[in-house]
């Protein structure tokens, strides 16, 4: 039986690696008394199946990780009661949402995941400016870009990979210094793009404030999902942990 779980990481917590949150699930499952599958060999570890990383000091208010049970232990369980009761195990700031089924048959995140939404600060622009910033990049046929790849470095265009470009408004009025919010739709295949790369192709380049992922999208014969529906009562972008 393979759950999947989404999740919230936002405040401090933030700052906790991909490598760190792996290990803050494993302890928190096992606090929890999960009938977590483990793998065999000489290293037995909890069968997790993580989606896309999300960057070191990144917040994201849609976060997932499948999980498989062992049965017919698995089969008993309350999935409705699930995020009550993993919640209090993980850090401050890592809230679990809802719980669900999966088949096993389903693509893994990091390969069903196709496009994700991104809520971007950036400080020292106006919105009228960033506005301006938008139009100029969506018009271009081509945004090249240098990337390191196995050591190397290779020029890239990641102007495919930029769905939508959206000013949302003036950063909120804790934000450490004004500036302009934007809502980006970027790709992560082939090639992701990530908010920073977004940025560095700006004319002239725009620094990164606070960044949120809000939602990751599934995209199958057109129409998009996410890997499982936010909760009722999930909170808005404008509403991220603090500062």
């Amino acid at each position: 039986m393979r759950i999947r779980v989404r999740f919230s990481k936002t405040g401090k917590i933030r700052f906790s690696s991909h490598r760190d949150m792996a290990r803050c699930w494993e302890r928190a499952l096992r606090r929890a008394d999960l009938p977590v599958a483990i793998t065999e060999g000489f290293s037995p570890r909890p069968k997790m199946h993580f989606g896309l990383a999300l960057s070191t000091g990144h917040e994201s208010l849609g976060e997932y990780l499948d999980i498989d049970l062992t049965e017919p232990e698995g089969s008993d369980l309350d999935l409705g009661a699930l995020p009550e009761r993993l919640t209090p195990f993980l850090p401050p700031g890592v809230d679990v949402e809802t719980v669900s089924i999966i088949e096993r048959s389903e693509l893994s995140l990091q390969e069903a995941v196709t496009v994700c939404t991104w809520l971007i600060e950036i400080p020292g622009v106006s919105p009228e400016e960033l506005e301006s910033n938008v139009q100029t990049m969506l018009d271009a046929t081509t945004l090249p870009v240098t990337r390191e790849r196995k050591g190397k470095e290779v020029s890239d265009d990641i102007r495919p990979g930029i769905i939508s470009l959206r000013v949302v408004g003036a950063t909120p009025s804790d934000a450490p210094e004004r500036g302009a919010l934007l809502e980006a739709e970027l790709a992560t295949q082939p090639r992701s793009v990530r908010p920073s790369e977004l940025l560095a192709a700006f004319d002239p380049p725009r620094n990164e404030g606070r960044v949120c992922r809000t939602h990751q999208w599934i995209i199958t014969d057109g129409a998009r999902r996410e890997p499982i529906p936010a909760h009722a009562t999930s909170r808005a972008p404008a509403e991220v942990g603090a500062r």
